[in-house]
């Protein structure tokens, strides 16, 4: 972690003692912590290890996974600097986009067929876990027309992992998000007009400016703004109001009826338990804090 220290309190001589970063003693170790985590690391859903690609194009995938909105995961890990993580995993990725039968194959044999009938493919993604990147790594994955995360770890101690995304880019989402804007805008001229229009883009803006690394992903039924994983959904406006869903714990939040409420364990699009319902610009202002809550817990 760059320029990030720990310390652990010592609450009976009431001293401070720093917990130095480590990395792993082989790739296979931080491969085998993510790969037992995985939806809780990286809110992707594991598939498979090891997966070769066959005797033609001679591969082997270290982590396949679905994430939270359907899209394709290929997920590469390094113990150190590896120049070569990242036209590695565009490689996988380019056999991954002409096998896209195979992926569903297995993702019908891990998940069932609904996640597999629901994969999304205008958006794959390539996650980089590694101890660091060069700056040509992160100009690097600015070139690319792929959705792709880079994610320095360090180990602490004996039990603590940390994750920081070193650069994160959306790549070919680009154009399913145009897409999908134009519908969204379109849906809402159909109920209410213009000022269900302006809110959502009010909320887009307040979304996407929380800092950088926020990436939008388009389905049918809501727009998910992620991290590493979803912070954020907004579905497309109701009569008379949006609802966005966040990753907030509602038992830290004091619910405001008629503005938020609890939903986990409840059905509805996208994911986070906390719903906020947004109907006037000043709810959107009343909900930054929220917003700002969700995006640092992702």
């Amino acid at each position: 972690m760059s320029g990030l220290k720990l310390f652990r309190t010592d609450r009976t001589n009431s001293g401070m003692t720093e917990v130095m970063p480590r990395l792993a003693e082989v790739e296979t170790d931080v491969q085998g912590l993510v790969e037992a985590h995985m939806e809780t690391l990286l809110g992707v859903r594991f598939l498979a290890s090891e997966y070769g690609t066959g005797p033609v194009h001679g591969g082997r995938i270290d982590s396949l996974g679905l994430d939270e909105n359907g899209s394709p995961v290929i997920v590469e890990y390094k113990r150190g600097t590896d120049a070569g993580v990242i036209n590695q995993g565009l490689f996988y990725l380019a056999w991954l986009m002409d096998h896209r039968a195979e992926f569903e194959h297995l993702v019908r044999d891990r998940l069932g067929a609904t996640a597999a009938s629901q994969a999304l493919w205008s958006g794959p993604r390539l996650i980089c876990i590694a101890g660091d990147f060069t700056r040509y790594d992160v100009h690097a994955v600015r070139e690319h027309r792929r959705s792709i995360d880079l994610v320095r770890y360090r180990l602490f101690g004996r039990d603590l992992l940390g994750l920081e995304t070193v650069a994160s880019v959306s790549g070919g989402m680009q154009m399913a998000r145009r897409t999908h804007r134009h519908a969204v805008a379109r849906a809402a001229d159909d109920v209410q007009g213009a000022s269900m229009v302006e809110l959502a883009g009010a909320v887009d803006e307040a979304l996407l400016g929380l800092g950088d690394g926020v990436n939008r992903v388009e389905r049918k039924t809501y727009r998910a703004y992620q991290r590493l994983r979803n912070f954020a959904c907004l579905c497309p406006p109701q009569r008379s109001k949006l609802l966005v869903y966040l990753t907030v714990d509602p038992k830290d939040v004091d619910m405001v009826p008629g503005f938020t409420r609890d939903v986990s364990g409840l059905g509805h699009h996208g994911t986070g338990d906390l719903e906020v319902q947004l109907r006037t610009p000043r709810d959107v202002e009343r909900a930054q804090d929220l917003f700002r809550a969700s995006y640092a817990a992702a």
